[in-house]
């Protein structure tokens, strides 16, 4: 019998298709992202893959966030991680502060040996000088090259 011809009028009857897998997804992640500028507007993203949810946190860290790793655990969702950014950017502020007076501390302590090594060259060439003085003979002084005294002092009067 043909539905056509007997309900013509009516749409044909149309099974739903089986769902083949009712599963929930097992490899979902989230990344909560909060600031304490907007506590009450946190950054929420999921994604089944485990290395962009890793970028994403490393990314909200990076912008001052703290950040919670979770994953799907059936209608449950496991923390995996959690990043406090703002203690991040404050240690590697104080890194950077660190390795700036290091750097700064190295370059007095090069300055001041580069000032020491110029000395040390400045006496050994005075030095140097005065022993080539001092190795040759003394002068003959004629007494009509001496220069006279303007005035003689009491004591050698």
């Amino acid at each position: 019998m043909n539905r056509r011809t007997k309900h013509p009028d009516k749409a044909p009857h149309r099974r739903r298709a089986t769902v083949t897998d009712r599963t929930r997804n097992a490899k979902l992640f989230r990344v909560e992202a909060s600031w304490d500028t907007r506590p009450d507007r946190p950054a929420i993203r999921t994604t089944t893959d485990r290395a962009a949810a890793r970028r994403l946190a490393a990314q909200f860290a990076e912008q001052g966030a703290y950040v919670i790793v979770q994953a799907a655990r059936g209608f449950e969702w496991r923390t995996l991680d959690e990043i406090d950014g703002p203690a991040l950017l404050a240690e590697r502020r104080a890194a950077a502060e660190e390795a700036e007076r290091a750097r700064q501390v190295a370059e007095q302590h090069a300055q001041q040996a580069a000032a020491e090594e110029r000395r040390r060259r400045r006496l050994a060439a005075e030095a140097a000088t005065h022993a080539r003085a001092l190795m040759q003979p003394p002068a003959t002084v004629r007494p009509e090259t001496q220069r006279r005294a303007r005035h003689v002092t009491g004591a050698q009067r």
